[in-house]
Formats: C-alpha cells, sequence, structure tokens
C-alpha cells in the first residue's frame, strides 16, 4: 500500500543576521547612497533598488568594512546584493575573528 502526501513549502527567507546589524548596515547604505533619513531601507531592500551602481556597491563594502573593522574578500563582497546579505556577511566575519 502506498501513502502518498503533499507538502506545502513555504518560499519565506528567514534572516539569520541580528536586527542591530540590518539596522547599521541600513544607516551606511542611507549614507554612502547619501539618501533622505526618513528613506525606508530594510533587509531585504536591494541596492540597486535604490539607485546604487556598482561603484557605490564597492564603496557601501568600503564602508561597512570600516564601521565593523573587517575585511571582505572581493569575491563575497561582489555577490553582496541587499541589505540582508550584507549584514548575514558581516557576522560571518565577525564570528570568525574572535
Amino acid at each position: 500500500m502506498a501513502t502518498q502526501f503533499s507538502a506545502s513549502v513555504s518560499m519565506q527567507t528567514t534572516c539569520l543576521a541580528k536586527q542591530e546589524t540590518i539596522d547599521k548596515v541600513s544607516e551606511i547604505v542611507k549614507k554612502q547612497l547619501s539618501l533622505a533619513a526618513d528613506q525606508k531601507v530594510t533587509a531585504a531592500t536591494k541596492f540597486a533598488e535604490l539607485g546604487a551602481d556598482s561603484l557605490d556597491t564597492v564603496e557601501i563594502v568600503m564602508g561597512l568594512e570600516e564601521e565593523f573593522n573587517i575585511q571582505m574578500a572581493e569575491e563575497k563582497a561582489q555577490k553582496i546584493a541587499t541589505v540582508e546579505q550584507a549584514a548575514e556577511l558581516i557576522e560571518e566575519l565577525m564570528q570568525e575573528k574572535k
């Protein structure tokens, strides 16, 4: 006797980064892109949605490295497209430093 079942898979993403890291990354992104203080920047915000080009993204990464006292490998830094991805990479690198 064969048993069949259907599973509902939710495509909800879970942010692994701490809220304080996300908030700090958001503020740095806003500063680097000269955005208004009331501009909404969340974990899911893509840099491109804010008008960032590749040079802006490099400047964001440099600002994050300075603020968090970390070094991001170029290949990892190039893959960052959202605030959440940046925050998760920062926390990963900070854990490695311990």
